[in-house]
């Protein structure tokens, strides 16, 4: 193992281990809501509110390949049980950068990533389907920078996520919404901190109450359900004309 590496790895535990302490802070203040047990929901960028159901542990591949396997379901809230099983395949180069293979040191990135394939439209939600394998590899990891890349988005795409996240949790769980997720920090590559800087124009336009990470939604968020949910068909429908377009 090079030096970078072994310092690397070094870093990655003190990160784990600050995301971790985020986490059972915000955990034992809050009962409900997104960090509690209750179901998280994740909103694609485009508009898709999406649980993860992950088998944990990874496995190593029993088929001779070199990589270790995740099986995990996507399921599609708000819909009439559309769901992505999916084979989560970790290549071994990936793996020699994560501290362990345990859900506190690599949930984050799984998730990000099979949000991303859902993102690119790589992903069929059907009633019923095959388990279809997705890459878990060096494409999400930025080895110069020693860092997870998911893509960088834009405040206003921020804002429109949290407002999203905030409404779909509301809608299908209730409770209170986690904003200071470090799950959603790396999928729009940012900061806790600064998910909570967007959050607070949101608040000051009336649509949340924010106090300290946790968000409730006012009624005028509530009241754009519409919206919310016409980009939810519309991020649908351009999903399922690309994979019958390629099915011809």
């Amino acid at each position: 193992m090079r030096p970078s590496q072994v310092c690397f790895l070094l870093a990655r535990g003190k990160m784990s281990t600050k995301f971790n302490l985020r986490e059972r802070v915000s955990m034992s203040n809050h009962e409900a809501g997104n960090g509690s047990g209750e179901k998280k929901i994740y909103v694609t960028l485009s508009g898709l509110p999406l649980s993860f159901h992950l088998e944990w542990p990874f496995r190593k591949s029993t088929s001779g390949a070199d990589f270790f396997v995740l099986h995990a379901d996507i399921r599609l809230e708000n819909s009439d049980g559309l769901h992505a099983p999916v084979a989560v395949n970790l290549s071994v180069t990936v793996r020699e950068v994560l501290p362990s293979l345990e859900a506190k040191d690599i949930e984050k990135p799984v998730i990000n990533a099979l949000r991303k394939e859902v993102d690119r439209r790589q992903l069929e939600f059907v009633k019923s389907g095959k388990l279809v394998p997705v890459q878990f590899s060096s494409r999400h990891y930025d080895f110069k920078r020693n860092k997870w890349i998911f893509g960088k988005a834009s405040d206003e795409e921020m804002a429109l996520l949290l407002a999203r996240k905030v409404y779909w949790q509301t809608r299908l769980v209730g409770g209170t919404v986690w904003i200071g997720d470090p799950t959603e920090a790396l999928y729009v590559e940012t900061s806790a901190e600064h998910l909570l800087d967007v959050a607070k124009k949101l608040d000051a336009q009336g649509l949340i109450k924010l106090e300290g990470e946790w968000a409730t939604a006012n009624p005028s968020l509530m009241e754009q359900a519409a919206k919310f949910e016409a980009d939810m068909r519309a991020a649908l429908e351009e999903l399922e004309k690309k994979h019958a377009f390629e099915r011809g």
